[in-house]
């Protein structure tokens, strides 16, 4: 049977720059150049710079290349787990205490780019900051992942280079939701709403200029604490709004690189058709459609309404119609081969959505009559969105689904600065909505996302039964165990209409051949920090 390996409770002592050199050694190129810019594509919206505030790759990707995590997945290892985890503001760490605490030996000698020193207070204050500790004065102005550190007890600083999270549990994830590229260290000299507006980081690439709707540049950090990084000279997010524009500045070579998520199964085709020497990587987005209903709105507060409406949903129409083929079905966790907790087929056929298409519609159908609607009194709805084309393909799926069992919806186009705050505060009825996971990992998801109280709950789901699930799968150490608890939970989120989940995407990456060293993982979040990225040109 097995377990997780003992080294979550020992000395794991590891080397960020010797891994890193020893994952490059492994990989194609023996001599990287330095120099260059990489022109990215953006889709033109960055809500805010500030990653510990948003829940979108929108800001996470053209921001990671400013900042550092205590830990990172291996930015050339394209398939996460523990094992891929890679030392970045710490050298070194280990498990004390049976597992309660987790102690970090940083780095010295690294500074902001402001000049300012780096040390174990910034770590501190930005964990401190983000799961809301006592006595903290400042806060983030929307705080989704507040929960990922709900068992951590305290944080102490015992000295400028040692940092330990004295946990309420064991949680080996702990490590996991650390590497995920949504962990930035921030500076504890710069008050969180600066942030919003520029970057102050340690990372290899420190902000240029940022002219909203139009650039964000990035230039290389002279000062970077691993020798010999990064490779370019800067990067360019281009923002351009429209999908098909971005991608014909792709084909005519006007960006270097595509968005994540943003090249789908069909445009892949059509690139490689077009332009035969474009790579396309095909992977996991770790992101998954879905529908929020707000369980605290009438009529949603129903629970047959809501059961209803999740029938309703074809998924496998569904990957058909949305992904032209390019995706998965699953449940609230990313299905194999990509995630390890997903539920099996066998499984999911058998729950609300997932089964026969029309006998569902048909039951759908039903309970709406039941509930005194019909033909002479459709149900009218408001269905919200981002307005932006990944939101809106779902959102227009949506719309005709439920059309088919009599509900009338109408489609509300919202702006993707208003959407996160929106859904936060419950500000709608039915929502088509895309969440994406850090790491897989069952507590990066289900705490964020199911746990009573979550900020990023944003449906309301409260199931304290859940709640103690949630908790005892954490905490479990024997994988077969807790995979066990994991799908246990999963059916039941999915029985209950926590947020009914229509599919999970593929992303087809596309780059030109000359960009080396971009390894997309099977998470969009975590590998834009770009320092072993280099141009063959």
């Amino acid at each position: 049977m097995k377990k997780y390996p003992k080294m979550f409770f020992v000395l794991m002592g590891i080397s960020a720059l010797g891994l890193l050199l020893s994952s490059q050694a492994s990989g194609a190129q023996a001599e990287p150049k330095y120099g260059g810019i990489l022109n990215a594509s953006h889709i033109a919206d960055i809500p805010s710079l500030s990653i510990h505030e948003e829940a979108t790759a929108s800001t996470v990707w053209p921001m990671m290349p400013c900042y550092n995590n205590l830990v990172l997945f291996d930015p050339l290892k394209k398939q996460e787990s523990m094992e891929t985890i890679i030392g970045e503001l710490a050298e070194s760490w280990e498990w004390q205490d049976g597992g309660k605490s987790l102690v970090f030996h940083l780095r010295k000698g690294v500074k902001w780019h402001d000049g300012q020193p780096f040390s174990s207070k910034d770590v501190k204050y930005t964990f401190d900051l983000v799961r809301q500790a006592p006595g903290m004065t400042v806060k983030l102005r929307v705080n989704p992942r507040k929960l990922w550190y709900d068992n951590v007890e305290a944080i102490d600083a015992p000295d400028e280079a040692t940092v330990i999270f004295r946990l309420k549990r064991p949680q080996p994830s702990l490590l996991m939701m650390l590497a995920s590229g949504y962990s930035p260290v921030y500076p504890a000299h710069i008050p969180p709403a600066q942030l919003r507006t520029r970057c102050v980081g340690t990372g290899p690439f420190k902000m240029k200029e940022h002219r909203p709707g139009e650039v964000l540049e990035l230039e290389k950090n002279p000062d970077y604490f691993i020798p010999g990084r990064p490779y370019l000279d800067g990067i360019r997010y281009i923002m351009i709004k429209d999908r098909a524009t971005r991608t014909a500045a792709l084909q005519a070579g006007q960006v270097d690189i595509a968005f994540p998520f943003d090249t789908t199964k069909t445009i892949a085709e059509t690139l490689k058709k077009t332009n035969p020497d474009m790579v396309i990587v095909e992977t996991s987005q770790n992101v998954n459609e879905n529908i929020l209903i707000n369980f605290e709105k009438p009529p949603f507060d129903n629970p047959k309404l809501r059961l209803a409406i999740n029938l309703a949903m074809d998924r496998r129409a569904y990957v058909q119609a949305v992904y032209q083929g390019g995706g998965i079905i699953g449940g609230a966790m990313l299905p194999k081969p990509y995630g390890v907790w997903g539920l099996p087929e066998e499984e999911l056929v058998k729950l609300p959505g997932y089964g026969d298409p029309v006998k569902q519609k048909e039951e759908a159908k039903k309970i709406l009559a039941e509930l005194g609607y019909g033909p002479d009194n459709p149900l009218k709805v408001i269905l919200s969105t981002r307005a932006t084309a990944s939101y809106l393909d779902p959102a227009n799926f949506v719309i005709d689904q439920l059309k088919q069992v009599g509900i009338e919806a109408t489609l509300e186009q919202v702006e993707t600065g208003v959407w996160h705050p929106k859904v936060t505060r419950r500000e709608y009825t039915l929502a088509a909505n895309r969440t994406g996971i850090g790491p897989d990992d069952p507590d990066a998801n289900y705490f964020e996302n199911y746990k009573c109280g979550s900020p990023r709950n944003y449906s309301g789901y409260c199931n304290k039964e859940i709640d103690e699930l949630i908790e005892k799968q954490s905490q479990t150490l024997d994988f077969a165990e807790r995979l066990k608890l994991v799908q246990e939970i999963d059916k039941k989120l999915q029985i209950d209409g926590a947020r009914p989940i229509l599919g999970w995407a593929l992303d087809y990456f596309a780059m030109w051949p000359y960009v080396k060293n971009l390894v997309p993982h099977q998470s969009v979040y975590n590998y834009g920090r770009m320092q072993e990225v280099w141009l063959d040109k």
